[in-house]
């Protein structure tokens, strides 16, 4: 698998400084996981984006260079997966799959919020979802979210108006994770590719402290893994990002092991 590290924390609004050390922190995980759990041993070729911290615009440009360079690698050069960073480098991320990948993309992201509530130009990690739909890059009856469970009424309303799926975290408790899975993996099967995004804030607190947002009443680690684990055998999926990652506020460090324990089981 490829990784590659994208240090960008500036789309947070200032909310998420730290964020920068999410790629490294995970990647100095990986070595601890020996084998996946249905018994392969995970490669991974580590790669960089360069940032700017400073200048949102070159780092948009940066990501969707290099983001296609990836994307257009033989399948057998194995599926890049990105380290944010903050959530807003998805949106780079998505414009350059969907421009390598025309034919029907879509879109699982694993999020608390459902990011379309503002709308800032360049796109920030408060409104990627909102620009990906405004701008056409992707079809909005191809995006699905799914670990909802804090958000703004007129974000719903965005949500509704336009017809994009999505399960909250009352929906996957009271419905069984099995049948969400059931739901899921159905309308991901009709896409061309897929690309799923993890922002890290999809899991409960308990288990991932170390993010911007904690939200309260969201998965457990096992049940994500539950549906990325499905989810990675469709043979339509080609990328995907894990955001939001920030070990300044995770002392004991469980956030990047979890994350990166994601990492191994997407290999």
């Amino acid at each position: 698998m490829n990784i590659i590290k994208i240090p960008f924390s500036s789309g947070g609004l200032g909310k998420t400084k730290g964020t920068e050390l999410g790629p490294d922190a995970i990647a100095a995980n990986l070595e601890d996981f020996f084998l996946t759990e249905d018994g392969r041993e995970p490669s991974f070729l580590i790669h960089s984006i360069p940032v700017e911290p400073q200048d949102f615009l070159k780092t948009n440009e940066n990501i969707f260079s290099h983001a296609r360079e990836h994307f257009e690698k033989k399948p057998e050069q194995g599926v890049p997966l990105f380290l944010g960073g903050d959530h807003s480098v998805t949106y780079s991320l998505v414009k350059a799959f969907a421009s390598v990948n025309p034919l029907n993309p879509g879109i699982i992201i694993f999020d608390a919020h459902p990011d379309c509530c503002s709308d800032f130009s360049p796109p920030t990690h408060e409104d990627l979802l909102l620009a990906l739909v405004k701008e056409k890059i992707i079809s909005p009856g191809n995006i699905i979210l799914v670990g909802i469970r804090n958000s703004f009424r007129d974000e719903l309303r965005f949500l509704r108006q336009h017809h994009i799926s999505w399960f909250s975290m009352t929906e996957i408790f009271n419905e069984g994770i099995q049948e969400i899975s059931e739901a899921l993996m159905a309308k991901a099967k009709g896409f061309g590719s897929l690309y799923i995004s993890v922002d890290i804030d999809a899991l409960d607190p308990a288990f991932a402290p170390g993010t911007g947002y904690q939200e309260p009443g969201g998965l457990a680690t096992r049940e994500l893994l539950f549906f990325l684990q499905r989810l990675k055998k469709l043979k339509n999926f080609k990328a995907g990002d894990i955001v939001e990652v920030n070990p300044a506020k995770d002392p004991s460090g469980i956030t990047a092991k979890a994350a990166a324990k994601i990492v191994v089981e997407l290999a």
